[in-house]
Protein backbone atom coordinates (compact mmCIF):
# COMPACT_ATOMS: atom_id res chain seq x y z
CA UNK A 1 0.00 0.00 0.00
CA UNK A 2 1.47 3.13 -1.01
CA UNK A 3 0.78 6.06 1.95
CA UNK A 4 0.43 9.58 1.08
CA UNK A 5 2.36 12.30 2.19
CA UNK A 6 1.99 15.76 3.39
CA UNK A 7 4.89 18.11 3.55
CA UNK A 8 4.42 21.40 6.15
CA UNK A 9 7.05 23.95 5.02
CA UNK A 10 6.24 25.78 8.30
CA UNK A 11 6.93 22.55 10.67
CA UNK A 12 9.01 20.66 8.27
CA UNK A 13 7.91 18.02 8.73
CA UNK A 14 6.06 14.90 7.11
CA UNK A 15 2.53 13.26 8.29
CA UNK A 16 1.74 9.77 7.38
CA UNK A 17 -1.48 8.68 6.75
CA UNK A 18 -1.99 6.38 9.88
CA UNK A 19 -2.34 2.51 9.08
CA UNK A 20 -6.21 2.48 10.87
CA UNK A 21 -7.08 5.47 8.83
CA UNK A 22 -5.71 3.86 5.16
CA UNK A 23 -7.17 0.66 6.67
CA UNK A 24 -11.12 2.37 6.70
CA UNK A 25 -10.23 3.93 3.59
CA UNK A 26 -9.70 0.44 1.63
CA UNK A 27 -12.64 -0.86 3.17
CA UNK A 28 -15.12 1.99 1.84
CA UNK A 29 -13.92 1.75 -1.60
CA UNK A 30 -13.85 -2.22 -1.50
CA UNK A 31 -17.44 -1.94 -0.14
CA UNK A 32 -20.21 -2.90 -2.54
CA UNK A 33 -22.63 -0.13 -4.02
CA UNK A 34 -25.54 0.03 -2.38
CA UNK A 35 -28.47 -1.89 -4.70
CA UNK A 36 -31.87 0.13 -6.01
CA UNK A 37 -34.22 -1.57 -4.36
CA UNK A 38 -36.99 0.29 -6.33
CA UNK A 39 -38.67 -1.08 -9.37
CA UNK A 40 -40.08 0.65 -12.22
CA UNK A 41 -43.42 -0.22 -13.17
CA UNK A 42 -43.89 1.23 -16.63
CA UNK A 43 -43.86 -1.56 -19.15
CA UNK A 44 -43.17 0.97 -21.94
CA UNK A 45 -39.68 1.60 -20.70
CA UNK A 46 -36.62 -0.92 -20.97
CA UNK A 47 -38.57 -3.35 -22.33
CA UNK A 48 -35.39 -5.67 -22.84
CA UNK A 49 -35.80 -6.03 -19.11
CA UNK A 50 -39.53 -7.47 -19.42
CA UNK A 51 -40.07 -10.82 -19.21
CA UNK A 52 -43.91 -11.61 -20.07
CA UNK A 53 -45.73 -15.30 -18.83
CA UNK A 54 -48.83 -16.37 -20.69
CA UNK A 55 -50.51 -18.52 -18.27
CA UNK A 56 -52.42 -21.45 -19.20
CA UNK A 57 -54.89 -19.87 -16.97
CA UNK A 58 -55.65 -17.09 -19.41
CA UNK A 59 -53.61 -14.13 -17.85
CA UNK A 60 -50.50 -12.73 -18.36
CA UNK A 61 -47.60 -11.94 -15.54
CA UNK A 62 -45.04 -9.00 -16.68
CA UNK A 63 -41.76 -9.20 -14.72
CA UNK A 64 -38.98 -6.74 -14.87
CA UNK A 65 -35.91 -8.02 -14.66
CA UNK A 66 -33.14 -6.43 -13.21
CA UNK A 67 -29.83 -6.78 -14.49
CA UNK A 68 -27.75 -4.32 -11.44
CA UNK A 69 -29.28 -7.51 -8.94
CA UNK A 70 -28.27 -10.61 -10.72
CA UNK A 71 -26.98 -10.12 -14.68
CA UNK A 72 -25.73 -13.37 -15.05
CA UNK A 73 -28.79 -14.79 -13.74
CA UNK A 74 -31.06 -12.35 -15.86
CA UNK A 75 -28.93 -12.88 -18.71
CA UNK A 76 -29.81 -16.69 -18.29
CA UNK A 77 -33.75 -16.28 -17.90
CA UNK A 78 -33.77 -14.03 -20.93
CA UNK A 79 -31.65 -16.79 -22.86
CA UNK A 80 -33.91 -19.39 -22.19
CA UNK A 81 -37.38 -17.45 -22.67
CA UNK A 82 -35.87 -16.61 -26.28
CA UNK A 83 -35.41 -20.06 -27.17
CA UNK A 84 -38.63 -20.78 -25.84
CA UNK A 85 -37.14 -23.08 -23.22
CA UNK A 86 -40.39 -22.14 -20.80
CA UNK A 87 -42.86 -22.43 -23.01
CA UNK A 88 -45.76 -25.43 -22.28
CA UNK A 89 -43.59 -25.88 -18.72
CA UNK A 90 -45.50 -26.34 -15.86
CA UNK A 91 -45.46 -24.61 -12.01
CA UNK A 92 -44.71 -28.04 -10.27
CA UNK A 93 -44.57 -26.46 -6.54
CA UNK A 94 -46.77 -24.60 -5.23
CA UNK A 95 -47.31 -23.74 -2.06
CA UNK A 96 -49.72 -21.89 -0.49
CA UNK A 97 -49.01 -18.39 0.93
CA UNK A 98 -45.11 -18.98 -0.05
CA UNK A 99 -44.14 -19.30 -3.45
CA UNK A 100 -45.03 -20.69 -6.70
CA UNK A 101 -41.95 -22.41 -9.03
CA UNK A 102 -41.32 -23.23 -11.99
CA UNK A 103 -38.70 -23.73 -14.75
CA UNK A 104 -38.12 -27.14 -14.88
CA UNK A 105 -38.93 -29.40 -18.21
CA UNK A 106 -39.52 -32.42 -16.63
CA UNK A 107 -41.73 -31.39 -13.79
CA UNK A 108 -40.33 -32.83 -11.30
CA UNK A 109 -38.23 -30.29 -9.71
CA UNK A 110 -35.20 -32.17 -10.64
CA UNK A 111 -34.64 -30.80 -13.99
CA UNK A 112 -32.86 -28.11 -15.93
CA UNK A 113 -31.81 -26.54 -19.44
CA UNK A 114 -28.30 -28.02 -20.81
CA UNK A 115 -26.18 -25.01 -19.82
CA UNK A 116 -24.11 -24.98 -17.13
CA UNK A 117 -25.18 -24.28 -13.13
CA UNK A 118 -24.72 -20.11 -12.62
CA UNK A 119 -22.40 -19.31 -9.93
CA UNK A 120 -24.79 -17.32 -7.05
CA UNK A 121 -25.27 -13.77 -7.00
CA UNK A 122 -26.97 -13.34 -3.44
CA UNK A 123 -27.90 -9.78 -2.75
CA UNK A 124 -30.30 -7.62 0.10
CA UNK A 125 -32.82 -7.32 -2.00
CA UNK A 126 -35.58 -8.28 0.26
CA UNK A 127 -38.10 -11.17 -0.80
CA UNK A 128 -41.27 -9.68 -1.36
CA UNK A 129 -44.95 -10.12 -2.75
CA UNK A 130 -43.74 -10.63 -6.46
CA UNK A 131 -40.35 -11.20 -5.73
CA UNK A 132 -39.07 -13.39 -8.46
CA UNK A 133 -35.36 -15.20 -7.30
CA UNK A 134 -34.09 -18.04 -8.80
CA UNK A 135 -34.26 -21.66 -7.11
CA UNK A 136 -31.42 -24.20 -6.57
CA UNK A 137 -30.29 -27.39 -4.36
CA UNK A 138 -28.84 -27.04 -0.76
CA UNK A 139 -25.42 -25.83 -3.07
CA UNK A 140 -25.13 -22.27 -3.65
CA UNK A 141 -23.44 -22.43 -7.21
CA UNK A 142 -26.47 -24.48 -8.77
CA UNK A 143 -29.01 -22.17 -10.12
CA UNK A 144 -30.18 -23.09 -13.44
CA UNK A 145 -33.22 -22.69 -15.20
CA UNK A 146 -35.84 -22.91 -12.37
CA UNK A 147 -37.29 -19.83 -10.77
CA UNK A 148 -40.11 -19.21 -7.99
CA UNK A 149 -42.47 -16.04 -7.76
CA UNK A 150 -43.09 -15.32 -3.78
CA UNK A 151 -47.00 -14.89 -3.06
CA UNK A 152 -46.28 -12.93 0.52
CA UNK A 153 -42.48 -11.33 2.11
CA UNK A 154 -40.22 -14.10 2.67
CA UNK A 155 -37.19 -12.26 4.23
CA UNK A 156 -35.36 -15.47 5.06
CA UNK A 157 -34.52 -15.48 1.68
CA UNK A 158 -32.62 -13.05 1.58
CA UNK A 159 -28.72 -13.12 0.56
CA UNK A 160 -29.48 -17.42 0.46
CA UNK A 161 -31.51 -16.89 -3.04
CA UNK A 162 -30.56 -15.10 -5.63
CA UNK A 163 -33.42 -12.10 -6.40
CA UNK A 164 -33.47 -11.05 -9.69
CA UNK A 165 -36.78 -9.29 -10.67
CA UNK A 166 -40.02 -8.91 -8.98
CA UNK A 167 -44.03 -8.91 -11.02
CA UNK A 168 -45.06 -5.45 -12.31
CA UNK A 169 -48.37 -6.82 -13.90
CA UNK A 170 -50.40 -9.73 -13.41
CA UNK A 171 -49.90 -10.51 -9.74
CA UNK A 172 -53.07 -11.86 -9.93
CA UNK A 173 -52.92 -14.29 -12.13
CA UNK A 174 -49.69 -15.58 -9.95
CA UNK A 175 -52.30 -15.89 -7.01
CA UNK A 176 -54.41 -18.15 -9.30
CA UNK A 177 -51.69 -20.79 -10.13
CA UNK A 178 -52.95 -23.73 -8.91
CA UNK A 179 -51.68 -25.16 -5.60
CA UNK A 180 -49.54 -28.80 -4.91
CA UNK A 181 -46.22 -30.77 -5.00
CA UNK A 182 -46.75 -31.22 -7.58
CA UNK A 183 -50.44 -29.81 -8.77
CA UNK A 184 -53.11 -32.29 -9.86
CA UNK A 185 -53.77 -30.22 -12.98
CA UNK A 186 -50.87 -27.35 -12.69
CA UNK A 187 -50.75 -24.68 -14.57
CA UNK A 188 -48.56 -24.06 -17.05
CA UNK A 189 -45.84 -21.07 -18.71
CA UNK A 190 -48.01 -21.58 -22.36
CA UNK A 191 -45.37 -18.93 -23.50
CA UNK A 192 -42.48 -16.87 -21.92
CA UNK A 193 -41.28 -13.94 -24.16
CA UNK A 194 -39.12 -10.58 -23.51
CA UNK A 195 -41.10 -7.58 -23.97
CA UNK A 196 -38.98 -5.55 -26.58
CA UNK A 197 -39.38 -8.46 -29.17
CA UNK A 198 -43.18 -7.95 -29.32
CA UNK A 199 -44.25 -11.54 -29.68
CA UNK A 200 -48.11 -11.50 -29.74
CA UNK A 201 -49.65 -13.49 -27.34
CA UNK A 202 -50.63 -16.79 -27.42
CA UNK A 203 -54.63 -17.81 -28.68
CA UNK A 204 -55.91 -19.59 -25.93
CA UNK A 205 -59.14 -21.52 -24.83
CA UNK A 206 -60.89 -19.83 -22.26
CA UNK A 207 -59.82 -21.36 -18.29
CA UNK A 208 -61.88 -23.98 -17.24
CA UNK A 209 -65.00 -23.28 -15.42
CA UNK A 210 -67.99 -24.79 -13.65
CA UNK A 211 -70.75 -25.80 -15.82
CA UNK A 212 -73.95 -23.65 -15.02
CA UNK A 213 -76.44 -25.25 -12.71
CA UNK A 214 -79.39 -27.26 -14.38
CA UNK A 215 -82.34 -29.20 -13.68
CA UNK A 216 -80.90 -32.11 -15.10
CA UNK A 217 -78.18 -32.38 -12.93
CA UNK A 218 -80.55 -31.86 -10.31
CA UNK A 219 -82.46 -34.81 -11.12
CA UNK A 220 -79.60 -36.97 -11.93
CA UNK A 221 -78.06 -36.12 -8.80
CA UNK A 222 -77.41 -38.93 -6.00
CA UNK A 223 -77.99 -37.17 -2.66
CA UNK A 224 -78.21 -39.29 0.96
Amino acid sequence: MVSRFFTSLALGAALIVSPALAQDKDAAAAAPKPLNYAINADQSVDRENILLLDLSNGGRVSIRLVPEWAPAHVERVKKLAREGFYNGVIFHRVIDGFMAQTGDPTGTGQGGSQLPDLNAEFNTVPHVRGTVSMARTNEPNTANSQFFIVFYPRFALDNKYTNFGRVISGMDNVDAIVRGEPPANPTKIVQASIAADNKPAPAMAAPDSKPAFTADMLSNSRSN
